[in-house]
């Protein structure tokens, strides 16, 4: 027995103010360690079994010892203890105690190397965890020792020891997917993806859209598991059960409650436990199969419930079609409808489905009926709307099969799932080319490495836990959003051609085109289904430029397709058609930013050049037709200003382009009409306001959001960042500018920059005014720019909590992670990189060093390196900076000079230097 040193009482740490039990992570470090007890009773009960992964399972995979009750009820409590090579800082433990009742390891004390003590109270009796949660401990070994019990044989089913963030480098372990999700939307939180995967599972706990609709933390049970989260698409819900099941009662009848003691979430894996049927849920993805693997504790009889019918999320299901092929494969259909915010009335998502083993029965139902041994189930096209018929949204029959086996304690059960938006044949093959093997393990890792890989593009050292575990979160969602379309054939469908009825593309003329492809006969590019790209000029684009110049390029050749197919560049595309969210022609941002920054490869540029065009005119994407002639003719949306500025900006890129391209003519034209929003312009307040077709303002209340878009003129006079020193002018003068911008944000702290839509002096909640900070940058003042931007980093998008992280109104696919991850490294273009000869705004990074990786395929240089001196949460000034060695003054640097590589150097200071940055 190894010896332990006992601290004097006084310095004994009682760490009981735990710092909760809320966490997302790391897996358990425990089986990396040498494992001893105190005893065990035979060679079935081995201590190492506390760390083998099989969990609540009496009789299986527990560590018993040979502990004894005397006639008087004296218990020779045992011990364990695992001890690591390496040092390690950890801050949580859990402890189950073995499944049967009979033996109830209660109570304990953990025992660290450091000598630090933490008591251990009310261990379940049935297995659940029990989460010791604490600040940060460096240990090279913890032992538990019971100190109160009931019954022989006591020990553990199982011991997990998660590490420090402080600690770990993976960016898998670090990113915590928790982050916000009582607030996101259904595809908020997705753990079973790769980026811009095409599967995109994730369990459902509450079955709405939005405000906290789909994996919300704050919810107790577990409604199923969709393979579907994207912008309006969503459905195939999985569900694991045991015992009698009425599938025709709903979710309502085989939902679950759950826990996140023993949850672990990661982008790529997902481990839950479900109360109700006893059974752990693991999850992982590759690019278009979803993995599962179900775990269960009792003896059984299962049902893995496969719901085909019924409102999930975004859309309804309706008119399924499953065929049984074999005992193994489920194949079908089901028709998608009452999509929220437009798009194709109806679209079909096909799929098709692996078992392992062989499924002893396959029953059914149909809304209605209870189906025995059925070869094939039909769902009803029926629906009525949901709430009144006051939304889109619609409730129809559930409809779905159950495969029926009958299970062991400790056996598995393990299927994928693939879908296909153009066939039944291209699901099939989705399935069989990607993960022909039964590894779940395998598929984890692989998945994860992808993960890692792609978020590791960007390495940071230095700033707070908490900052470096919110910065992987803001990666994990730009990377996360904006799902895949096309199939492994390179198929993909298109729905740009019907009947456009609002918001709504109805009578769609559905087509399975084929993407273009390279030499080799691999898919030049993919098509996605996607939020709308409003305004990613000041995040998305920026970012992905930086890090993974091949996604934007990805990105602008799937728009420029869309246009092709359908002549309309799409706002946020839907299953191959047009949803016509949002406002403008945000495409044109986009892809002028990726021709400028020379990474436009896989998209002809003058295509791309002449679908812009187009889309610029009446009849295109950036608006009414009527509206756009007006705009043409008097230089302003009418009635709303924020379409105005919106629109103005894009016409600007749109002339850099044409300009870089010696096309003299159209850069003269679009030049001009850039410069619209001057028309607007109220010199009384020195504001923005909108104006009616007969040129009066519809009003001057500058926070009144009427004749903006989810803005009002406080938050958007400042969005003309082609022209803040022609603003500035207008306003008298750069002092002026900052001055009344800066009150603004004065007005806005208290609440930490975060308002709804269209309310607050300045909102980082949405993207109309995630720009405003850097805007000080080009009046003369880049210390407003650098006190502020820090200001908004930490405020608005500092939390690392279930409630906050993103703003709480409007995260759209990474938009607000953008913004967050580029205010943590110091990088911004107020233009977006749209102009001819692009530059990188500079500000204070929260961090001591960044690194960028750059993709070889697009920059000649290895890494940019931005590197900085004397930081710190005061020291939040720039006092000088080097770009490569060489001293620089300038607040910006060229995307060129990035490019190549190099390394940006700052020295900070919590005073202003009013000399550097002019």
């Amino acid at each position: 027995m190894r010896s332990v040193s006992l601290l004097p009482a006084s310095i004994i740490l009682l760490l009981t103010l735990y710092s909760s039990s809320l966490f997302a992570g790391p897996g358990s470090i425990a089986g990396k360690a040498t494992i001893t007890a105190s005893s065990e009773l035979n060679e079935k009960s081995k201590a190492r079994n506390v760390a083998d992964g099989i969990i609540r399972t009496e009789g299986i995979g527990e560590w018993v010892s040979k502990s004894t009750v005397t006639f008087w009820g004296q218990i020779d409590y045992p011990w364990i203890q695992l001890d690591w090579a390496q040092p390690q800082i950890i801050n949580k433990i859990i402890l189950y105690d073995r499944a049967t009742k009979a033996s109830h390891n209660a109570g304990g004390t953990l025992i660290f190397s450091n000598g630090t003590r933490i008591p251990v109270f009310e261990i379940p009796n049935d297995g659940a965890p029990k989460v010791i949660s604490f600040t940060d401990q460096a240990v090279s070994w913890v032992r538990f020792e019971t100190t109160d019990g009931d019954g022989p044989s006591i020990g553990l089913s199982e011991v997990e020891v998660y590490p420090s963030v402080s600690q770990l480098t993976d960016p898998v372990a670090i990113a915590d997917p928790y982050i916000e999700t009582t607030r996101g939307r259904n595809f908020f939180f997705v753990t079973g993806s790769q980026p811009f995967g095409m599967i995109s599972a994730a369990p459902l706990t509450r079955n709405k859209n939005q405000f906290g609709g789909g994996y919300n933390y704050n919810s107790t049970e577990v409604l199923g598991f969709p393979q579907v989260h994207c912008w309006m698409l969503s459905g195939i819900t999985l569900m694991p059960t045991t015992g009698a099941i009425s599938p025709n009662k709903g979710e309502q009848g085989w939902k679950s409650t759950f826990s996140h003691d023993g949850e672990i979430v990661q982008p790529g894996y997902q481990r839950l436990y479900l109360d109700n049927y006893k059974l752990w849920v693991e999850q992982t993805a590759g690019d278009r199969v979803s993995f599962y693997r179900f775990t269960y504790t009792e003896d059984a009889l299962s049902n893995i419930l496969v719901n085909l019918g019924g409102y999930v999320s975004a859309v309804t299901m309706t008119d399924a079609r499953v065929e049984k092929v074999s005992n193994t494969r489920l194949e079908g259909s089901v028709n998608t409808t009452g999509r929220l915010w437009g798009g194709p009335e109806n679209v079909r998502i096909y799929f098709a489905i692996d078992f392992e083993k062989p499924f002893e029965t396959l029953n059914g139902w149909d809304g209605h009926n209870d189906l025995t041994d059925v070869k094939t189930v039909t769902g009803s096209p029926e629906k009525h709307a949901k709430n009144g018929g006051s939304m889109s949204y619609y409730d129809a029959p559930t409809t779905g099969v159950a495969a029926q086996y009958h299970v062991k304690a400790g056996e598995t059960v393990q299927m994928k799932v693939a879908v296909s938006y153009t066939s039944v044949e291209n699901a099939r093959n989705n399935l069989e080319s990607e993960c022909r093997h039964w590894n779940f393990d395998q598929l984890r890792e692989t998945s994860q490495k992808e993960w890692n890989d792609m978020m590791g593009r960007i390495t940071v050292k230095g700033g707070s836990n908490n900052q470096r575990v919110k910065f992987y979160t803001d990666l994990w969602h730009v990377l996360l959003g904006r799902h895949k379309l096309d199939d492994v054939s390179g198929d993909y469908p298109d729905n740009t051609e019907g009947e456009r009825r609002g918001s709504f593309t109805i009578n769609t003329k559905f087509k399975i085109r084929t993407l273009p492809k390279d030499k080799n006969g691999k898919a030049k590019f993919h098509m996605y289904n996607s939020d709308a790209f409003w305004l990613t000029q000041w995040n998305l684009n920026i970012l992905w430029g930086l890090a993974w110049p091949e996604v934007l390029d990805d990105f602008a050749a799937c728009l420029v397709q869309y246009a092709d197919n359908g002549k309309l560049l799409p706002r946020g595309p839907n299953a191959g058609g047009y949803t016509f969210i949002m406002t403008g022609c945000p495409a044109t941002n986009l892809i002028t930013c990726a021709y400028e920054k020379g990474v436009l490869k896989k998209t002809d540029v003058l295509k791309a050049y002449d679908a812009m065009k187009q889309n610029h005119a009446p009849g295109g994407m950036m608006g009414g037709r009527k509206e756009m002639e007006f705009y043409i003719k008097n230089g302003y949306y009418p009635s709303n200003a924020g379409i105005t500025l919106e629109i103005t900006f894009q016409d600007w890129a749109l002339a850099q382009m044409a300009k870089k391209l010696g096309k003299k003519n159209d850069y003269n034209y679009f030049s001009k009409r850039s410069q619209g929003w001057t028309k607007l312009f109220d010199p009384d307040q020195k504001l923005i306001f909108p104006k009616t077709e007969a040129g009066n303002w519809l009003h001057r209340d500058p926070l009144d959001g009427n004749g903006w878009v989810e803005a009002n003129a406080w938050q958007a006079t400042w969005s003309v960042s082609h022209s803040i020193g022609q603003l500035a002018e207008m306003m008298g003068g750069p002092d002026t500018l900052c001055k009344k911008l800066n009150f603004a944000f004065e007005q806005a702290k208290d609440q930490d920059f975060v308002f709804g839509y269209g309310s607050g002096y300045v909102s980082y909640a949405n993207q109309p005014g995630c720009s405003n900070a850097h805007v000080f940058n080009y009046a003369g003042r880049p210390d407003l720019t650098q006190y502020w931007v820090r200001r908004v980093n930490e405020q608005a998008y500092g939390a690392v909590t279930p409630d906050k992280g993103y703003g709480g109104h409007d995260e759209d696919q990474g938009q607000m992670g953008g913004v967050s991850a580029l205010t943590s490294i110091g990088l911004f273009s107020l233009n977006g990189t749209c102009s001819i000869d692009p530059v990188y705004d500079i500000t204070s990074p929260v961090f001591d060093e960044i690194t960028i990786q750059l993709n070889n395929d697009y920059y000649p240089g290895k890494a940019f390196v931005i590197k900085t001196h004397n930081n710190s949460r005061e020291n939040c000034y720039i006092q000088k900076a080097t770009l490569n060695g060489k001293e620089h003054q300038q607040f910006s640097f060229r995307h060129a000079d990035f490019s190549k590589g190099g390394v940006l150097e700052l020295w900070l200071g919590a005073k202003p230097n009013f000399s550097w940055g002019h």
